[in-house]
């Protein structure tokens, strides 16, 4: 894609709106906005957005039947049919169209490549902030892997930082009943990514859902669980006895809490962790007890 191309398209669907036109002034007036029938559109099969929240759409659905579509939607012509034209951007406009039961909705066709179509569906999605992290991560992934963008220029174009994109594709390294619960909204992607090398990510993301653990928690309790390592790039915790590994999964079993035994050379230091002051007081009942 040309230079040019690549900076209309950072700049959004409106720049290369208002680019087509200009483009065009030339050779013919400039295409007004107009009204097809509903059944002449049709998604792009390869948009990253996959999710419409039912939620959502009802709201949409519900401002149509009173003030109408205002916003048209953005297609381009399909190859090789008359007529037809595929949504680059305005599906959930589409969506609550049919469901508002309108037989027609306002367009605004432009000349776009499949790749530029692609490129400014992801952009818009992700500039609205209307894709789930996931999809986020798989239209980063298809910009990097079918268009060879860098991740700076993946930033770039979509208006985010480098290390927002490039931590956000690590998403798509967690196991799929994590990925599950970040697509469900269980668990954020802040709180996702910090389960990223941990060694039960499935396991850990149940705990988080459970517990309703916030960005803060996970992060305390990926650091509590995931070895850090000593000399020569073994685990601390690999070093410690078959025998101090079972009395600290006894203790934790015991407490309900996170139990750490270290050895040292006059003995050894054990560790309770609590979050609130209601488990230390527990701890405490127990000791008085016994």
């Amino acid at each position: 894609m040309a230079d040019d191309s690549r900076s209309r398209l950072g700049r959004g669907l409106a720049a290369l709106m208002g680019d087509v036109v200009t483009e065009k002034k030339s050779a013919e007036p400039a295409r007004p906005h107009r009204r097809v029938p509903v059944d002449l559109l049709t998604p792009n099969p390869r948009n990253p957005r996959r999710n419409f929240a039912e939620a959502e759409l009802d709201g949409l659905v519900a401002s149509i039947k009173e003030r109408g579509i205002i916003q048209p939607v953005v297609v381009r012509l399909v190859a090789g049919a008359k007529d037809r034209y595929e949504i680059i951007a305005g599906e959930r406009r589409w969506r609550a169209a049919q469901r508002a039961g309108l037989h027609d909705v306002p367009i605004v066709p432009v000349e776009a490549t499949d790749s530029q179509a692609l490129e400014l569906a992801i952009i818009e999605n992700v500039q609205r902030t209307d894709l789930n992290p996931l999809e986020e991560a798989g239209g980063y992934q298809m910009l990097a892997g079918e268009y060879g963008h860098s991740h700076e220029q993946i930033a770039s174009m979509v208006g985010k930082s480098r290390s927002h994109v490039s931590n956000t594709l690590r998403l798509l390294k967690l196991p799929e009943s994590v990925k599950a619960h970040i697509k469900s909204g269980a668990i954020s992607a802040g709180a996702a990514r910090m389960l990223i090398g941990v060694p039960d990510p499935e396991g850990m993301a149940e705990e988080i859902v459970r517990r309703g653990l916030n960005v803060r928690q996970v992060e305390a309790l990926a650091k509590e669980r995931t070895p850090s390592r000593g000399k020569g790039g073994k685990r601390k915790r690999d070093l410690k006895s078959a025998d101090t590994l079972a009395l600290e999964r006894r203790l934790s079993d015991l407490l309900g809490l996170s139990v750490t035994l270290s050895e040292t050379a006059s003995g050894g230091v054990l560790q309770i962790r609590y979050r609130a002051l209601d488990q230390l007081d527990d701890v405490l009942r127990r000791l008085e007890r016994s």
